[in-house]
């Protein structure tokens, strides 16, 4: 089985959004991880956005990138440019790809608004694994 780690800055809503939406949609195909270069613990309104869509991510657990199992995946995704340029170096044999996504914890608003900019990256996300994992 292949493994796959979404990071970003925070691990706190769109790479928490990405493990939960690719263990959904990709099922038992790839195991599944994330974390970030500074874990500040799970979003709370990644967790409320993610249940609209019947998917529970209130388990989950915001992680450091832990190097040795960095080393063991297949692919690692990107999804702020900060992780781009931050991450720790891979092995040649890992494939990378990076998706540039703003961070919607950092919009303000009303609750509304924040709640919208969390289902825009959210369906972002969920679109590009389809749209990525559909070719390999």
């Amino acid at each position: 089985m292949k493994k796959v780690m979404f990071i970003c800055t925070g691990n706190s809503a769109r790479s928490q959004m990405a493990e939960g939406l690719a263990k959904s949609l990709l099922k038992d195909k790839y195991e599944i991880h994330s974390a970030g270069l500074k874990p500040k613990g799970v979003n709370p309104y990644a967790i409320k956005i993610m249940q609209e869509i019947g998917i529970d991510i209130s388990s989950q657990k915001s992680k450091v990138i832990d190097e040795k199992l960095l080393t063991q995946m297949d692919l690692v995704i990107t999804l702020c440019d900060n992780a781009k340029e931050s991450c720790p170096v891979t092995p040649p044999s890992i494939q990378t790809w990076h998706w540039s996504l703003p961070d919607p914890s950092e919009f303000s608003g009303s609750e509304e608004e924040i709640l919208e900019s969390f289902r825009k990256i959210r369906d972002e996300i969920k679109n590009r694994i389809e749209n990525f994992f559909k070719q390999k």
